[in-house]
């Protein structure tokens, strides 16, 4: 068993490559092999959100606080708020964030497959973020 104190894993910033605006990523558990699951509590100031992205696994995200948006390809951008789970199928193109006015945090819950948990794509133009408004 390990325990992992608060305060002992530094935040990141979410890079240029894969978000658009200001993310702060918390890390919670990268369990080591044999298990593949990751877990990280991420904060979007509004208007952020990820590139383009899928995973080999699929992930599941658990809105804790604020207002945002997740879009799959091809779908409607639809709103998260505290409380909803979002679980997105291994492959499925999408991307997620903040509402235009409001921060959103987020626990995303992922696995790896051959070291890899996510495979990123190209940036949510504005255009396509400002379809859910």
């Amino acid at each position: 068993m390990e325990i992992k104190r608060i305060g002992t894993q530094a935040s990141t910033i979410g890079v240029a490559d894969y978000f658009t605006g200001k993310v702060r990523i918390d890390p919670l558990n990268q369990a080591p092999e044999p298990a593949r699951v990751g877990c990280a509590s991420v904060t979007f100031e509004p208007g952020a959100r990820t590139a383009w992205h899928s995973h080999p696994l699929g992930q599941t995200l658990i809105v804790t606080t604020g207002c945002g948006r997740v879009q799959r390809w091809g779908g409607p951008v639809e709103e998260i708020r505290p409380g909803d789970v979002v679980w997105i199928p291994p492959g499925e193109k999408h991307w997620h964030g903040a509402a235009p006015t409001t921060a959103m945090t987020h626990l995303a819950i992922h696995e790896y497959l051959d070291g890899i948990a996510a495979d990123w794509m190209e940036h949510v133009s504005d255009e396509q973020y400002q379809k859910g408004a």
